[in-house]
């Protein structure tokens, strides 16, 4: 298939005047040829582009192959005469040998000898002032992309018609075709009529190919359409069919050595625009450029099974499918970023939160020795209560015991009087050994152990606990206490230290209160769902420099305190899902308040080293 491009360039005299230049392009194929098609379509953009007045641009297409009795010339000549009759143009586009030769017999005639551009694959002499483009056809680089793509090629069945144009082309393929006889075998089915050319394609043997020169006409001496002729060529086949045809993108052939229809058009725009511009057009020389490339359908490919990866190096791929990777790239990478990014935020969170069970785990421990230390504090500060306490039985027990010896030296005892001062002991005995219990207990190191207990009880183990002290620092003590025991799950022992800490803390806060207003009032609320335990004193309130800090670790005042005592406190609390807060009183002093869920309204959080 040929391939021609036509430039507009104004007359001599007329070189110079204003507005856009007149362009007429004569095509020698029909309007719907391919290479016609990418001419009209970047021709005219490109002359635009390279003027400052604009182009004024018209095509015809003389279809030649199809009509070429010489008659049909005085028509197109009575045609263009009477059509451009008042048109000068500045240049003409001449596409194919055919409209360069009817311009070089009828351009005075029709256009004045307006300067042309012409565009052919062989040698046009005879038009003067005039400049073009010669593309000579090439064939054999066809073939060694076929040799590259099929490396076991054996056979190539070269198809070429009946006229004589064709066998123009056929002895020019030959010609080409001769380096690569010792390495392919070539048969020549030429000048056959469709039928048994179409026959004859569809039974090739293997390690074949077919090589598509140019059919206009067939044995038979049927005119063919070139394009659509070669895609029944390619269709019936049963091997790759390779071909030049710069227009055989859609014909279902494998690919070739073939034109770059857009470069060819940016090649001829350049030329038609330096005369345009000013040049003489017989003072271009005429010029051969190579727009040649290899071209490869990818469907092709596909179709008969061949690697893309044999593809030489710089040839097009057309029609590639575009892959997962091709359509979704931005997806694909923001996903796998996001997933990364998922993942390092994952592992950051998992070792955060391998660092925080760690921490939290070192924290419980620490906890649980300062809430032992805190606990040895508090049983430390009352060791004269429990002195005293152990003081009375022990006293009891050692006057009875001087009773019944005294009875039975005087041989004066009688089993009543003795199983009465025997009954005395054994009652004030387990009274010690409940008060050392309970004591032991507090000293013990403890961890959470929950069931249902009364709350008064703890309540009442508690002032048990520091009676003798707060006695000795004529402190009174008042319970204010529901009439509904108040049963919650917890444990005995953590609540008592809690109570007792919160007893300790208002017998403290009350050292510089007169004696007649030392009192500690301990009192119970039952509501429906929980129960509020309250310790109110009469001391200084809570400390203004603490404020906001109260139950913070290590935060105290008082000269030898630890600053844990409220933090155990409150982590004790919170353990058994419950809450605890100070206020000052109206009347002076504050109260600590200690709310807790009601037994069956909720579950306690238990676990081994929770508190201690």
């Amino acid at each position: 298939m040929m391939a021609l491009t036509v430039c507009g360039l104004a007359p001599r005299a007329n070189a110079q005047h204003a507005g856009p230049k007149q362009v007429l392009v004569l095509n020698s194929f029909k309007v719907d040829e391919q290479f016609a098609v990418v001419t009209e379509r970047e021709l005219p953009k490109l002359l635009a582009e390279g003027l400052a007045g604009g182009v004024d641009y018209y095509t015809e297409h003389f279809d030649f192959i199809r009509f070429p009795q010489l008659e049909f010339e005085s028509l197109h000549l009575d045609y263009l005469r009477l059509k451009y009759k008042s048109r000068r143009f500045d240049l003409l586009i001449l596409l194919g040998g055919d409209a360069t030769e009817f311009m070089s017999r009828y351009r005075n005639d029709l256009f004045g000898g307006a300067p042309a551009v012409f565009y052919s694959n062989t040698p046009r002499p005879g038009l003067a002032d005039s400049t073009g483009l010669i593309n000579t056809l090439h064939f054999g680089p066809s073939i060694e992309l076929a040799l590259a793509l099929q490396p076991d090629l054996k056979r190539v069945y070269v198809v070429s018609g009946a006229a004589a144009a064709d066998q123009v082309f056929e002895r020019q393929a030959r010609t080409e075709f001769r380096p690569f006889e010792g390495r392919v075998e070539f048969t020549y089915l030429s000048g056959l009529k469709i039928k048994e050319l179409l026959e004859r394609l569809g039974t090739l043997p293997p390690h074949s190919a077919v090589y598509y020169v140019y059919v206009s006409q067939d044995g038979a001496g049927e005119n063919l359409q070139q394009m659509a002729f070669l895609t029944r060529v390619a269709s019936a086949a049963n091997a790759p069919t390779y071909s030049w045809a710069d227009a055989a993108v859609e014909t279902g052939i494998l690919g070739g050595r073939r034109r770059d229809q857009v470069a060819q058009a940016k090649t001829i725009a350049t030329l038609a625009l330096r005369v345009l511009n000013g040049e003489r057009a017989d003072a271009i020389p005429v010029s051969s450029p190579n727009t040649d490339v290899d071209q490869v359908d990818w469907r092709q490919l596909r179709r008969w099974g061949l690697g893309e990866s044999r593809v030489p190096a710089g040839a097009r791929v057309l029609f590639r499918e575009p892959s997962i990777w091709d359509r979704y790239q931005r997806y694909i990478i923001g996903a796998v970023v996001l997933m990364l990014a998922q993942t390092t935020l994952i592992a950051g969170l998992l070792v955060q939160r391998r660092a925080r069970q760690q921490a939290e785990i070192e924290s419980r421990r620490n906890l649980a020795l300062a809430a032992d230390a805190s606990r040895r504090l508090t049983m430390s500060a009352l060791t004269s209560s429990i002195a005293h306490e152990l003081g009375q039985p022990l006293s009891s027990m050692i006057h009875n015991a001087q009773a019944g010896r005294i009875m039975i030296t005087a041989d004066r005892s009688t089993p009543d009087a003795m199983g009465e001062i025997l009954s005395d002991i054994e009652t004030e005995g387990v009274q010690a050994a409940q008060i050392i219990d309970r004591h032991r207990a507090m000293l013990r190191g403890h961890q959470l152990d929950t069931k249902p207990i009364d709350l008064h009880a703890v309540i009442d183990e508690s002032l048990a606990l520091v009676a003798h002290d707060m006695r000795a620092r004529q402190i009174e003590a008042s319970v204010n206490l529901s009439s509904t025991p108040c049963i919650i799950t917890g444990d005995q022992v953590l609540l008592q230290q809690v109570l007792v800490n919160l007893l300790m803390n208002a017998m403290d806060a009350m050292t510089e209160t007169p004696p007649a207003r030392r009192r500690v009032t301990i009192s119970t609320e039952l509501r429906a769902a929980d129960v509020a335990v309250s310790v109110r004193d009469a001391g200084s309130g809570l400390p203004a420099q603490i404020d906001g800090a109260l139950f913070a670790p290590f935060v105290t005042t008082k000269a030898h305190g630890l600053g844990i005592g409220l933090t155990i406190t409150q982590t004790i609390v919170e353990a058994h899902r419950g809450t605890i807060d100070a206020r000052d009183n109206p009347d002076g002093g504050a109260t600590f308040t200690v709310t807790l869920r009601r037994s069956g309204t909720q579950e306690i959080r238990s676990g081994p080293a929770s508190v201690a």
